[in-house]
């Protein structure tokens, strides 16, 4: 083997890389079971307790010199689906935007062409709505430009005049649009940090204007809900001075300390703040809060009683660590947060005080701090002044050569600002959004007219987040749930189950059946399995990508198919020595007949991936990721790997005893010599026959089973306490849902439904969401005696069910499309490519016909996004099997250029039908598993599969190749007999046909 040393540097640092990773998670996981044990009181874990206990080490070292942060940024975490939580998909909507930069133009022309150009979306979602809406615009004005909408105040910083082109106010509504979405992501970003969730995921979705948020384990979706979808509320407000403030927290401390020693029963020490201030001193810390809230409080009014009760000092003393400023350390904010919600708080600090943490932390000594900042709020709460005064805000280099903030007001806004910075000159004023300051700067003097320069020791990216901070006031972008899935914990522990069950069983049976088949190799290949399971993890964990359910079937079909190399190589070996070889040349001369086949699977394997990942979403591309990762391990792990194993076993010896076969497994395939193109009329016939049976059932039951996914609407998975009749359900809750479409069924165990219903499918608000569980709940009154519990629920909006349609159509063309370009480009005829399609394409038929066939006989499926997966992963499977075929005709017609294609088509399919039937046992058990033990989640996709695996080599058989001998073959055959060359059968001496298994 070449550059073997190349090979092993290289496994070696991927396996240090990955077990580094994957220790990470261990560490994790023992921090976990620490708070557990922690929280846990008489048999009882206090949820609120264990989230305390993670909130004090987040920042604290737990291993060595890493924290709790660095540990759970490189573990391996679990999905929403395994762990419970919530998953949500939010859409910006430009109507509101376009509308606000319009001036709430009440134009008749202009409010028609936004009703337009949003109906228009519903039918091109891929089209800009900026660009429908302009289109509209010019029908429903008769061809008036925008510039007499947009020339207004609101627009004068954006150069909108009444002479600009309409292509100039496009291109200002479109950059005001994408600046909104980038708002709106670093605003949800701010807030999903409030809800104390282990890692947290905001992303935006490529090319749209949504954001995907995941949030595991929160357990108050309204809440969640309200939050996310709420405007963003930016408020500027007057600072108090320290040495103001100092007595309050003075006599706050005082009251805590009293406090934790009456319920200690300790006696109590009387300690001078001004101690601790010799204390910091000694210690070298002259600035920290510690030591300066005692002199405020000696400074300020009441200095003589400037004391607080304290045992080895006060509360505050100790939490107020960050050095020249009112803040604390991250790790400690729980622990202020809780004291400022306190009773004694709200007794102690003045109404008109609010003590507000800085949006960003402060790195002082290698420690992070978050600052608070001492609000003075008004009586009735309303700030002097709002984000609608801001009419731009933007980020540029000042004259010193800094970084700064250039922010405009509106007319109205100016006055306002003129008067507060006149109050408050050498103070600082709060710049507020959603409650966290994202800047305090002191004003230097009266500033007029509106515009403001905010500098201070900015980066450029500081710069550019403070900027998009204010404008978020400016104009409203209202976001919208369009899909949502909750999953509750109990839910979440029976998938890890499932997942680790199906796991389990798949690389066991896998495992078995290597070993029984090829003897010592099979442990061989064994051994590279589980290698390659411990990469996939390793390299997931590196990553940073949470391991879903889906995920888990992706992990489980890589194991079925990663043996597939496996299976070439030894069969290719055992060929040779059957030839003659000794044992080295014939390892050498498996593994190097067999890279090409291997490899052209491998790339039509990871072309479907891709395409998954980049158009899929959730769970779809976490299976991508999945199956892609697996793709590049496997091919690690079986080609190199199992290589150098064998290699080091056998070196040197060539009488060793390495077997690539068991006595049972010996002969098994041998000598094969079926007809197998010669039934290619009655395979087309049945494949035909089976299609239209299932699409005619398809027409007959309603039209395709298709999931919330692909047709919008709500599902809930409700328990019950005792076994339920799916049908008897349907009908006492069907009412509440006023005729909606409505589908219940069995989901897991017979205590366990599935209710979906297109109830409210089009309305996306909060208040539809509501009225649907409402409804839900009245349809379940009849059942109150059983307890009905909703332990998950999810939600698809029409336009994003139109987009997971249209993205699921353009999937399977690209794919179908990239496998004809590779196909063309390795075997350089458009037979083959054009056969392979085919033949994918005929895959993918019947496993749909199979689903209304499935139905007739009370197996109730649905296609979803899942399904989309499954399918094309069969046609990556189909692909693989067929591509085996393609490259032994390939290397048969190289070595005997005499020979046609007619004459080599049986030959080949014989000789690599050991293979083909030794793969697809590997395989099909492993979907067979995981329909068994994988749980409801997976039983559509784990059905698809084990139809398609079928079907797959079947097409591989049957009709792939027989396609091409009906197009190409048969035009080759009648062009030699016009030659006069002999075309009746196979030459005596052509040994490399002989049907011996390849």
């Amino acid at each position: 083997m070449r550059n073997k040393g190349l090979i092993i540097a290289l496994t070696l640092v991927v396996t240090a890389l990955c077990a580094y990773f994957l220790f990470f998670t261990y560490v994790s996981r023992g921090v976990q079971q620490k708070a557990v044990a922690y929280a846990t009181r008489n048999g009882k874990l206090d949820e609120a307790a264990r989230q305390h206990y993670l909130d004090s080490v987040w920042r604290a070292p737990v291993y060595g010199p890493f924290t709790y942060r660095e540990v759970r940024q490189s573990e391996l975490g679990l999905g929403l689906d395994l762990k419970g939580g919530m998953h949500v998909t939010l859409e910006v909507s430009p109507v509101e935007i376009v509308r606000a930069m319009s001036g709430n133009s009440k134009d008749p022309a202009f409010n028609k062409a936004l009703a337009q150009a949003q109906d228009a979306q519903k039918a091109a979602p891929t089209t800009p709505f900026t660009t429908l809406f302009a289109q509209a615009y010019q029908q429903t004005s008769n061809g008036q430009p925008l510039a007499r909408i947009f020339a207004n105040s609101t627009n004068k910083s954006r150069n909108i005049t009444i002479n600009s082109t309409n292509e100039k106010v496009l291109s200002a509504i479109d950059k005001e649009v994408e600046e909104a979405i980038d708002r709106s992501f670093n605003i949800l970003r701010t807030r999903v940090d409030k809800f104390g969730v282990n890692q947290p995921s905001i992303q935006r979705v490529k090319g749209t204007g949504r954001l995907q948020i995941e949030l595991p384990g929160v357990d108050n979706p309204d809440r969640v809900r309200k939050l996310l979808q709420g405007q963003a509320k930016l408020e500027f407000w007057e600072v108090w001075n320290q040495n103001e403030i100092g007595p309050y927290l003075v006599a706050l401390d005082k009251q805590l300390q009293a406090k934790d020693a009456a319920a200690k029963s300790t006696p109590v020490a009387t300690v001078n703040l001004a101690d601790t201030t010799a204390a910091a001193a000694a210690k070298g810390d002259t600035t920290s809060l510690a030591a300066q809230l005692a002199k405020k409080a000696k400074a300020g009014k009441g200095a003589a009683d400037s004391t607080a009760t304290a045992n080895q000092g006060g509360v505050l003393a100790k939490l107020f660590t960050m050095p020249g400023r009112l803040g604390v350390n991250l790790r400690d904010t729980a622990r202020m947060n809780s004291i400022l919600r306190s009773p004694e708080a709200k007794a102690t600090l003045p109404s008109t005080l609010a003590l507000l943490w800085s949006l960003k932390p402060t790195t002082i000594d290698k420690q992070e701090y978050l600052e608070l900042i001492p609000v003075r709020k008004t009586r009735d709460g309303v700030p002097p002044m709002s984000g609608e005064v801001v009419s731009d805000a933007r980020a540029d280099i000042g004259q010193t050569g800094q970084p700064e903030v250039l922010m405009n007001m509106t007319p109205a806004g100016s006055r306002k600002w003129a008067k507060m910075t006149a109050a408050n000159i050498g103070k600082q004023v709060a710049m507020v959004l959603d409650d966290y300051v994202c800047s305090a700067p002191v004003v230097q003097g009266e500033i007029t007219g509106g515009g403001t320069s905010i500098t201070g020791s900015f980066a450029i990216e500081d710069t550019q987040d403070l900027a998009n901070q204010l404008k978020a006031g400016k104009l409203p972008a209202p976001t919208r749930i369009v899909e949502e899935a909750v999953v509750g914990p109990s839910l979440g522990q029976e998938a890890i189950n499932q997942g680790l069950y199906s796991s389990l069983a798949g690389v066991v049976i896998i495992m078995l059946f290597m070993a029984f088949y090829y003897g010592r190799a099979g442990i061989v290949a064994d051994i590279a399995l589980l290698f390659n399971i411990f990469l996939i993890l390793g390299v997931l964990a590196q990553f940073g990508t949470a391991l879903t359910l889906p995920g888990i079937a992706g992990l489980i079909l890589v194991m079925g198919t990663s043996v597939d190399a496996n299976v070439l190589i030894f069969e290719r070996i055992r060929e040779e020595l059957d030839h003659g070889l000794g044992l080295m040349d014939a390892i050498n001369k498996g593994y190097s007949r067999a890279f090409s086949a291997i490899f052209d699977s491998n790339v039509t394997t990871m072309l479907i991936a891709v395409i998954l990942g980049f158009f899929g979403t959730g769970p779809v591309q976490s299976f991508a990721i999945t199956l892609g990762i697996g793709v590049l391990t496997s091919f690690l792990s079986a080609v190199f790997v199992s290589r150098l194993i064998i290699e080091w076993m056998v070196k040197g010896n060539e009488n060793h005893p390495m077997t690539f076969s068991t006595s049972l497994s010996r002969n098994l395939f041998k000598n094969l010599n079926f007809d197998i193109v010669g039934k290619r009329k009655l395979a087309y016939t049945f494949s035909a026959v089976f299609i239209l049976v299932g699409f005619g059932l398809m027409f007959a039951q309603g039209g395709p089973n298709l999931g919330v996914d692909f047709k919008g609407g709500r599902a809930y998975v409700v328990d019950f306490n005792k076994t339920m009749v799916a049908s008897d359900v349907a009908d006492k809750i069907r009412p509440a849902f006023q005729g909606a479409g409505l589908e219940v069924k069995q989901y897991g165990s017979p205590d366990r439904l599935r209710i979906t219903t297109g109830y409210l499918a089009e309305d996306e608000s909060p208040a539809a969401d509501g009225k649907v569980v409402a409804a839900l709940n009245q349809g379940l009154q009849a059942y109150s005696a059983d307890a009905p519990v909703i332990k998950s629920t999810s939600k698809v909006g029409a336009t994003i069910a139109d987009d997971i349609k249209r993205t699921s159509v353009l999937s399977l063309g690209l794919t179908l499309l990239g496998i004809f370009i590779y196909v063309l480009f390795r075997f350089e005829r458009w037979q083959y490519s054009m056969a392979a399609v085919v033949a994918l394409f005929h895959d993918a038929l019947l496993v749909i016909a199979a689903f209304p066939i499935a139905r007739l006989f009370g197996l109730n499926y649905e296609m979803d996004q899942i399904f989309v997966a499954a399918l094309l992963t069969v046609i990556g499977f189909s692909m693989n099997d067929t591509v085996v075929i393609y490259d032994r005709i390939r290397e048969y017609l190289r070595e005997n250029p005499k020979l046609t294609f007619a004459q080599v088509v049986n030959p080949a399919l014989n000789s690599t039908f050991s293979r083909t039937m030794i793969t697809f046992t590997t395989v099909f058990l492993v979907v067979l598993v995981m329909y068994i033990f994988g749980g409801e989640t997976l039983r559509s996709f784990s059905f698809a599969m084990i139809i398609g695996v079928i079907f797959g080599t079947y097409s591989s058989l049957f009709i792939a190749t027989p396609i091409i001998l009906d197009t190409y073959g048969k035009k080759e055959e009648r062009e030699r007999l016009a030659a006069g060359e002999d075309v009746s059968g196979l030459p005596g001496d052509a040994p490399k046909l002989s049907t011996t298994t390849v």
